[in-house]
């Protein structure tokens, strides 16, 4: 499978998440913790949006290992943002080609996922036949993943977010249903336009992959007040991770099974993740 984590708040350093943390996305790339695989060295990639507000994100992603990448080593300690997504690919059988590494763009929405659309090669053209037309153009790589992206895309992803996933959710499950597939999806995704992010934890299992969310930063503040890092946070920081980045007690909060949450300005929203077939 894979890792990842998504960023919002106060502008920092990639290089501040990616590579500094005790158990950073690089050092999760060479021996996760919590992952179904130590080793995540298929392909990485980053997303970012600009200082000064929502536009188009930039996209860098590569093909080898991101311990090994001196460019993306480069990059994280020159670029400010105060949102990215992050990932670092094991593959579940897809080829290792930058297509195919996350995050995934489409207009100003970046998206990506860890997890499986299980026996993918069988349900996989009934599955991009119910990708909108005028999206097909834009699919450029063979994962599961991204066909998931322009699923939801034609669900209405940018106009009504968790609905749209829920709908893509309940097409996977009913197309594998058809196919003989009784538990075809496992997913933990992160998906966002710039201004909010929603992430999802789901499987048709109900035993989904690990993901966390930070504790509120105004909260953490009053439990580590000496913590120079933590004290140059705002209180609509927040970050989702696969697995915690530090060993600091009270500072993640894991996601519950089957739900979606939405980081905002204000408060955050926490919700029950139900699929529907369209």
């Amino acid at each position: 499978m894979c890792r990842w984590l998504a960023y919002s708040g106060t502008p920092i350093r990639l290089e501040e998440l990616l590579y500094k943390p005790r158990y950073s996305l690089i050092d999760q790339s060479m021996h996760s913790r919590f992952g179904v695989e130590t080793t995540n060295g298929d392909g990485f990639g980053v997303g970012w949006y600009p200082v000064d507000g929502p536009g188009e994100p930039t996209l860098f992603r590569g093909v080898g290992p991101a311990w090994s990448d001196a460019n993306l080593r480069e990059l994280a300690r020159s670029t400010m943002s105060p949102l990215f997504l992050a990932h670092i690919r094991a593959s579940t059988g897809t080829p290792v080609q930058q297509t195919n590494c996350h995050p995934f763009r489409y207009e100003h929405w970046l998206w990506l996922h860890n997890g499986s659309i299980r026996d993918f090669h069988r349900l996989k053209r009934d599955l991009v036949l119910a990708v909108d037309p005028e999206l097909y153009p834009f699919m450029a790589g063979s994962t599961d993943s991204e066909v998931m992206f322009y699923l939801a895309l034609t669900y209405g992803l940018r106009d009504r977010p968790v609905a749209a996933v829920e709908r893509m959710a309940g097409l996977v499950e009913s197309v594998g249903r058809t196919h003989g597939v009784e538990q075809p999806l496992q997913m933990t995704v992160a998906t966002t336009d710039g201004d909010k992010t929603w992430c999802f934890r789901y499987s048709s299992e109900g035993h989904s992959r690990s993901l966390y969310y930070s504790t509120a930063i105004s909260a953490l503040h009053q439990l580590y007040p000496e913590n120079e890092r933590l004290r140059r946070l705002s209180d609509e920081t927040r970050l989702v991770v696969s697995e915690p980045l530090a060993d600091l007690e009270g500072a993640w909060q894991p996601v519950p099974e089957s739900s979606y949450g939405v980081i905002q300005k204000g408060d955050d929203e926490l919700g029950r993740f139900e699929p529907a077939v369209p």
